[in-house]
C-alpha cells in the first residue's frame, strides 16, 4: 500500500472509531479544579462536574466520512 492509501485508510478508522464512540455515549464529564481563595499556605478548592454532549449528527457524520475514507484507502490500491 502507498503512503496516502495508508494514511487514508488510518484516518478512515480512526474517524468511524471516534463517530462509533460518540454514538455509544453521547454524554460524558470532566471534572475542573478551580481556586476560590489562598491565604498564605491555605487553599480553598472546589471541584465541579461539567458535562459535555456530542450531537449524534456528528457522530453520524463521522461513522460515514470514516467508512467512506477507507473504501477510498482501499480503492486506490486497485
Amino acid at each position: 500500500m502507498g503512503r496516502s492509501m495508508t494514511f487514508l485508510v488510518i484516518f478512515g478508522a480512526l474517524l468511524l472509531l471516534l463517530g462509533i464512540a460518540g454514538l455509544v455515549t453521547p454524554v460524558f464529564t470532566t471534572q475542573q479544579t478551580t481556586e476560590l481563595a489562598r491565604i498564605g499556605e491555605l487553599k480553598v478548592q472546589t471541584q465541579e462536574d461539567r458535562p459535555h454532549a456530542i450531537p449524534p449528527l456528528v457522530s453520524g457524520s463521522a461513522v460515514i466520512l470514516g467508512i467512506i475514507l477507507i473504501g477510498g484507502g482501499f480503492y486506490q490500491k486497485w
